[in-house]
């Protein structure tokens, strides 16, 4: 086609609503226009791009011997009813009705269309093992789409499903698929990094996420400088600490008029945050309704950590002031892990703390000189907080810098989650 005749049109100006460089170039390029949130429509030239990584994908999936097949977008509510991811989902699954009144979603994933094909088409031991893949499009009906086409709501995606006779056989697809995916984004020339991550909704065992190092990732990636350990700051262990020192201070309970938060009780006491324990209350499951977590008060809780707890309700939700209030008989500013009848749990960091700080269980006041085991039984110790930079990294070498990352491939070792 003649330059002349070819739809190429660019923007003088950035859109208001492009936040990241490659947003903005892709839409002043002329690569992609926005239909509506979460939605492009890929130009010629876009196409053309798109076309050739789907190219590169598609080469190296074959070069690994996974076999191309392509599923419906719309798939009925029966299949993810009997995996219980129908419930699970949430509002991510847009879920739909056809004119005879039979439930419909579009589909995020496809692990259940695939086993159900599995099933029917996949006779004999001899078949196996078998991997395929698709490129295909899906949606997740995001509550805050952003990014452009890196976090939309409609978007194409390859994935692959592989089965097996065996867990010798799955983890040898797993580590070609590995390869695969680094193959695939070494081609593209990406700087990245594979880290451990947790398997999420998507359920299973091992997990790793391939990650484009840039500062507009959303994601926070731990590495070690000493080793080549990187995880997912979701997944990153921390390591238990040193045993506390003697106490040398008497519990005594303090007036603190008009200080709630960590800042507030540090600015109060001239302390820093590290000395005094936080205590969250989060939502227990059925026979335990309300769980307390006791954080040191400059370490951040880490969701997913908690929600892996026994007895802790999923997805994490804290208690209500209403919740917190009918529990203790006080307000959340309050809250201290002594005389509290409730079943606690305490971050490995917490353990290492004495003569520490927290609230009374009475409104305005906090203890100052509070020691485990002398003041209160010590809780079960357990890892809950997010890894940060200068930690001791989990394998023993060296400490862990955090840098951002694009999260652009996952791989699981599902089991039988699904089959």
């Amino acid at each position: 086609m003649r330059v002349s005749r070819f739809p190429l049109s660019t923007l003088k100006e950035t859109p208001a609503d492009a936040e990241i460089v490659s947003h903005k170039l892709m839409l002043r390029a002329g690569l992609i226009r926005r239909l509506a949130a979460g939605l492009y429509i890929w130009k010629p030239l876009g196409l053309k791009v798109l076309r050739n990584v789907e190219r590169i994908v598609r080469e190296e999936m074959d070069a690994s011997g996974a076999i191309e097949l392509l599923m419906p977008v719309v798939q009925p509510a029966e299949l993810w009813q009997e995996s219980g991811r129908w419930e699970k989902y949430g509002p991510e699954l847009l879920r739909m009705r056809d004119r005879h009144d039979r439930e419909y979603c579009l589909g995020p994933t496809h692990e259940e269309v695939i086993t159900d094909y599995a099933r029917r088409e996949i006779r004999s031991y001899k078949q196996l093992p078998v991997n395929f893949y698709q490129i295909q499009t899906k949606f997740r009906d995001e509550i805050r789409p952003r990014f452009g086409v890196m976090r939309s709501r409609e978007f194409i995606m390859k994935d692959a499903y592989s089965f097996h006779m065996d867990k010798a056989s799955l983890e040898s697809t797993y580590q070609t698929m590995y390869q695969t995916y680094s193959n695939i984004f070494t081609r593209m020339g990406l700087e990245f990094r594979a880290v451990n991550a947790d398997t999420g909704s998507i359920g299973g065992n091992a997990s790793h996420e391939f990650h484009v190092l840039a500062d507009s990732g959303e994601d926070a990636i731990a590495f070690s400088n000493g080793s080549d350990y990187a995880a997912n700051i979701e997944l990153a262990a921390t390591l238990p600490v040193e045993p506390p020192a003697a106490p040398a201070q008497e519990k005594e309970e303090v007036a603190t008029p008009g200080a709630e938060s960590i800042e507030e009780v540090s600015r109060f006491f001239n302390t820093d945050a590290g000395n005094i324990v936080k205590t969250l209350l989060v939502k227990g499951e059925e026979a335990t309704p309300v769980i307390a977590l006791l954080l040191r008060g400059d370490h951040e809780l880490n969701a997913i950590k908690a929600e892996k707890l026994p007895g802790v309700a999923e997805p994490l939700e804290f208690a209500s002031d209403a919740e917190v209030l009918s529990a203790i008989g006080c307000k959340p500013g309050s809250i201290g892990p002594v005389g509290l009848d409730l079943p606690i749990f305490a971050d490995l960091a917490v353990l290492g703390l004495s003569d520490f700080i927290c609230g009374a269980n009475k409104e305005g006041f906090h203890l100052t000189g509070v020691n485990f085991e002398r003041d209160l039984p010590t809780p079960q110790a357990v890892d809950i907080r997010s890894i940060e930079a200068g930690d001791p990294s989990p394998d023993g070498k060296g400490t862990i810098d955090i840098v951002r990352g694009i999260e652009v491939g996952h791989i699981f070792q599902l089991g039988t989650t699904y089959s």
